[in-house]
């Protein structure tokens, strides 16, 4: 069986030394090549045949996550490992929804990132404990389900309004008045609203709302 041809991508060279000197002598793996940016990592996939990208998602010009979605899109047999600090639910639901294929951290040792590997190009996925951990935390928070990505969530602009109002703490009848239409279609709005981001009342609205900067811009 040929070796595991291996790219490293991140933007701190003593991290890719690092990841070297872990698998330079593991049987079975070789390091054909390294980058600094995603932009650089999805540049290089035109020009070598990678088996698997070891990513981190923290990066300049172009980030794990956008690099990953683009390889994906262009090299489907490519697998995506994200090597990286970030802990977060976030981060890990994005990284999977652009491809990747596993998740460790920068903590994890050699026999974990040895692992990750193999277990990824066997064509399962592979997630460290503190990865599983922050999804499953997610999973049982009590205050708010789990929602989808933003780009799943179809927030219609009429929706939107009234969830803005909602954060500024306008009534329902009060968000009524100002929009010209009948407290039982706020109501509507409210209920179609809770449905979509899995909220469970008007706090966790609200919540939505901030975590996911919906209203930033109009700020």
């Amino acid at each position: 069986m040929a070796n595991i041809q291996i790219v490293i991508v991140d933007d701190h060279e003593i991290v890719r030394d690092g990841i070297k000197v872990l698998l330079e002598d593991e049987p079975g793996m070789d390091i054909i090549a390294e980058a600094e940016t995603g932009k650089e990592a999805v540049r290089m996939c035109e020009k070598i045949q990678a088996d698997l990208i070891i990513m981190d998602i923290t990066m300049p010009e172009m980030d794990g996550i956008e690099a990953t979605r683009i390889i994906k899109e262009k090299y489907s047999d490519i697998k995506i490992l994200a090597l990286t600090m970030l802990s977060e639910d976030q981060h890990i639901r994005k990284m999977i929804k652009a491809g990747a294929s596993g998740y460790i951290l920068k903590s994890s040792g050699k026999q974990e990132l040895i692992k990750a590997i193999k277990t990824i190009i066997d064509g399962k996925h592979y997630f460290s404990n503190d990865a599983t951990q922050a999804i499953l935390q997610e999973l049982v928070s009590p205050e708010v389900k789990r929602v989808k990505e933003d780009d799943e969530v179809h927030i219609t602009e009429r929706e939107l309004e009234v969830l803005q109002l909602i954060v500024n703490e306008f009534t329902n009848q009060e968000i009524a008045d100002k929009l010209f239409v009948s407290v039982r279609t706020v109501d509507a709005h409210r209920r179609n609203l809770l449905q979509k981001t899995g909220a469970k009342n008007t706090a966790g609205l609200v919540k939505y709302a901030l975590q996911n900067n919906l209203f930033s811009h109009n700020s």
